[in-house]
């Protein structure tokens, strides 16, 4: 492989997508979580409750900046190396990042502060929501950023133009280009894969203090919280993922065909195989050692095991994307979507027994299985955005006339070399902040009964130096300063 500018800039936006991709779903899942136990907490004011939820949101605030840092080294790449795209998609692209901006991060970064620094300081009842609308805008950032990214899959709402010397993309319908025709779709499976992430992750911590007997009570619940999360998203996400391929079989058939390594279209009546495994060869157009169920994937689009669907055949060499590493990372993610199906239900089973926690062997497996989910989440993306290719906008404009040609090798060489050592500094430095908080656990528990809770007011008054005010009296320490 010709190691040229354009390959380079397409790893390198690789590189960067797939470590800031590391964090975001993180966010998102956890929390969901800290809105139920913060919730359980409000009803039941149990202090164990309120722990969990503090020791959540210490893990969140590391993970968000994170994800803050890592995010904004993509924005920039749209104007160095991508700069024909960013022409042609800017109207579109643009609008969708402007409504993140406004409906999203600030309504997530906004109330961060009041999540990770207002215990004690405000009321429950505000922190609660506070934590609730972080959590929301954790999903709008999601909303947008699928949104913006769908409409390269499926173009909608936009008329081509003349600019310049070249085209670019303008909007005509901006509730069109938010609803094409893969955006909900795809929303749906991408939450539900955030959800499944930020269980298995809160699992982990919980099976490892279960298995270590430490924090056990707290431990439990938490993994309880996070097992019903886990356990619907998964189920879910089956359901999701299949109507989302065969949307994708309708709007980008070239994509589904590389999906299933479906290089030959079927005969009317013999319908298209399903390969549960295999090894697609490319070059001679033929999967090598497949184990396939004749007419499945004829069913799951068409619900007609004898009806055909679109082959790799029916399209251009030069628009076929990669097939070996969509079908590999279609595949796997799909295998892993099974394992979390089977994991879960198999400790729902035993929770329901009583014997649950008494299984070793299926704590340690939950504290190294967060791995999968985060291997799933990766793969997910790759099968999408690789299946798209040659094209960055589907149809209408191929990633080879996209990037910059004025940027030498050479210099995205080097920022590629600096993006590694710089992201592995920062990716050692968030498992260590990681590490640290997890091995110190709900601490609060051990302190809940010197601990105090405070209204709005008073914290107001504990900020100017006064303590125990109720809102009255802050009212008339206010006169009686304006007198003096």
């Amino acid at each position: 492989m010709e190691l040229d500018a354009l390959t380079l800039s397409r790893f390198q936006f690789a590189l960067t997508v797939a470590f800031h991709y590391l964090f975001p779903p993180l966010t998102i899942g956890l929390g969901v979580i800290m809105v139920y136990t913060e919730g359980k907490f409000l009803r039941t004011k149990d202090p164990q409750y309120e722990a969990l939820t503090r020791f959540l949101t210490r893990i969140f605030a590391v993970t968000f900046a994170m994800g803050v840092a890592s995010g904004i080294v993509m924005e920039f790449q749209f104007g160095t190396n991508w700069s024909t795209y960013s022409r042609y998609v800017g109207d579109v692209f643009g609008s969708a990042l402007a409504a993140e901006g406004i409906f999203a991060f600030f309504l997530e970064s906004g109330f961060l502060a009041v999540l990770v620094f207002g215990w004690d300081r405000v009321s429950p009842k505000m922190h609660f929501f506070s934590t609730c609308m972080v959590s929301l805008g954790s999903m709008f950032s999601a909303i947008w950023i699928v949104v913006a990214n769908s409409w390269q899959q499926t173009p909608a709402g936009h008329k081509i133009v003349e600019f310049g010397t070249g085209q670019r993309a303008e909007i005509t319908s901006f509730w069109e280009l938010v609803f094409n025709p893969s955006s909900m779709h795809r929303l749906g499976h991408v939450l539900l894969g955030a959800f499944i992430l930020g269980s298995f992750f809160v699992m982990s911590i919980s099976a490892y203090y279960i298995l270590k007997k430490r924090f056990e009570e707290p431990a439990k619940r938490m993994f309880s919280a996070a097992l019903g999360l886990g356990t619907v998203a998964a189920i879910l996400a089956a359901f999701s993922g299949h109507f989302q391929a065969a949307t994708v079989a309708e709007t980008q058939p070239s994509k589904l065909a590389a999906f299933e390594g479906l290089f030959h279209t079927p005969k009317e009546g013999e319908g298209a195989p399903l390969y549960i495994i295999g090894f697609p060869d490319q070059e001679n157009r033929t999967v090598n050692a497949g184990i396939a169920v004749p007419g499945l994937l004829s069913w799951l689009v068409y619900g007609d095991m004898g009806r055909p669907v679109a082959g790799l055949d029916q399209f251009p060499p030069d628009e076929w994307p990669p097939v070996a590493l969509t079908f590999y990372s279609y595949h796997i993610m799909v295998l892993l979507g099974v394992f979390f199906i089977v994991i879960t239900l198999l400790a729902q089973f035993l929770r329901w027994r009583g014997t649950l926690f008494q299984t070793r062997w299926l704590m340690w497996v939950f504290v190294f299985a967060i791995v999968g989910p985060y291997i799933a989440n990766q793969l997910g993306w790759m099968a999408a955005e690789v299946g798209r290719q040659p094209w960055v906008v589907y149809g209408l404009l191929k990633t080879a006339d996209a990037f910059s040609p004025t940027v030498p090798a050479a210099q995205i060489a080097t920022s590629i070399a600096l993006f590694i050592v710089i992201y592995s500094l920062l990716f050692f430095l968030w498992l260590y902040v990681l590490n640290n908080k997890i091995q110190q656990g709900p601490v609060e528990l051990e302190a809940a009964g010197a601990k105090r809770e405070v209204g709005f007011f008073e914290a107001a008054a504990e900020a100017a130096g006064k303590e125990h005010l109720t809102g009255s009296e802050v009212t008339e320490d206010v006169a009686e300063r304006e007198e003096e």
